[in-house]
């Protein structure tokens, strides 16, 4: 169901983005960075978190690191990851296919700057072994996303 809504999210909304399936796992960075033939860096990781009491989605580079000062900055409270069991109740998507788009209700979603690195970043595809591609911008703009500041240097944290 979950890799549905996403192929229908961009039916609707985005036509010429193609969801690729793959028969190898993309469900972690590495496995995703392999699958695709891509740097880790430039794969689109979601991570679920609790700010407050709202959820959300902060979709940063493969490589980065949440900054956990940055992030309470920014959200203006401690935010903590979304625990597994959940993740797949709030999102629609299983954990290692969760991403911003084909979401089961809608969510606050947010883009780290550290995806600006790239002209084109991997994203999941609500499984665990799909995937799309698109431009940083791009993805901000078809999921609302904020623009944020959230993650730690990935060149030197």
């Amino acid at each position: 169901m979950s890799l549905d809504s996403v192929r229908a999210f961009f039916a609707e909304h985005a036509p010429d983005i193609t969801v690729t399936v793959k028969e190898a796992s993309t469900a972690t960075v590495v496995e995703a960075a392999a699958a695709l033939g891509v740097t880790p860096a430039e794969i689109a990781k979601t991570l679920s978190i609790q700010a407050g009491e709202d959820v959300v989605l902060i979709v940063t580079r493969g490589d980065a690191r949440l900054d956990n000062k940055k992030a309470k900055a920014t959200f203006g409270s401690k935010v903590k990851m979304l625990g597994l069991d959940v993740v797949e109740e709030i999102t629609g998507h299983p954990v290692g296919g969760v991403c911003p788009f084909g979401l089961a209700r809608p969510l606050r979603v947010c883009c780290d700057v550290s995806l600006k690195a790239f002209d084109l970043v991997y994203p999941a595809a609500g499984a665990v072994n799909a995937a799309v591609c698109l431009s940083p911008d791009r993805m901000a703009a078809l999921t609302g996303a904020d623009w944020v500041d959230v993650c730690k240097d990935p060149e030197g944290d």
